[in-house]
């Protein structure tokens, strides 16, 4: 039988949320275990993320360098953002970022993977998508501030990435496993075997 993760509840027997911030918030709950003791884990509450994988006909992939201050590094990543309304569909989300960061569109998109990034420290939950049969984006660029004020564009082969990742050059999350997964994909069953873009997603349900 293939290994799967398993949805489990182990009783929260009391919570408080010492930090609220803009975006996230941090929690602490006191866990029972199945021995019956009890522990306290504190963890990040995240309202989830989508990422974008966009190849163009040459299958370079659309990527971005953006300053992270908290691990103070311009990181090159893959078109990526939260879920900023509860409940949003993820596909819209994906397809806001990629127009917003990159003022691009596309036409095919599938289901990359779906991941959480830090288990132990935050509920996070990221899908990871794969958009192809690219074009600009109409209208003027969307207007960006602060960090993405900074930011630098590029179109690079998924090989060429996928090598930075192996090599320790490149180590964004979403756009190592985006270009992994994309490679795991074509020397597997194929892209058409991927799930469609609109799959269930139980870690942030939403609409169908």
């Amino acid at each position: 039988m293939p290994l799967v993760d398993s949805p489990t509840r182990w009783p929260v027997t009391a919570t408080k949320t010492p930090f609220t911030g803009n975006k996230t918030s941090v929690r602490t709950d006191e866990v029972q275990l199945p021995d019956g003791s009890r522990v306290h884990r504190d963890y990040q509450v995240h309202p989830g993320s989508v990422a974008v994988l966009a190849l163009d006909e040459r299958e370079r992939a659309v990527v971005i360098e953006q300053y992270r201050h908290p691990v103070r590094h311009k990181l090159w990543e893959i078109p990526a953002g939260l879920l900023d309304v509860p409940g949003e569909n993820p596909l819209h989300a994906a397809q806001r970022e990629l127009y917003e960061e990159a003022h691009v569109k596309a036409e095919n998109w599938r289901v990359l993977t779906d991941v959480y990034t830090t288990p132990g420290g935050s509920d996070e939950a990221v899908r990871v998508f794969l958009a192809r049969e690219l074009s600009e984006a109409e209208g003027e660029r969307y207007e960006v501030f602060a960090e993405e004020a900074d930011m630098r564009i590029a179109r690079v082969p998924v090989a060429e990435l996928a090598r930075g990742v192996l090599d320790g050059r490149l180590h964004n999350t979403c756009l190592a496993l985006g270009v992994l997964a994309y490679q795991a994909a074509v020397s597997g069953e194929g892209l058409e075997a991927l799930r469609p873009a609109d799959a269930p997603w139980p870690a942030r349900p939403f609409p169908s």
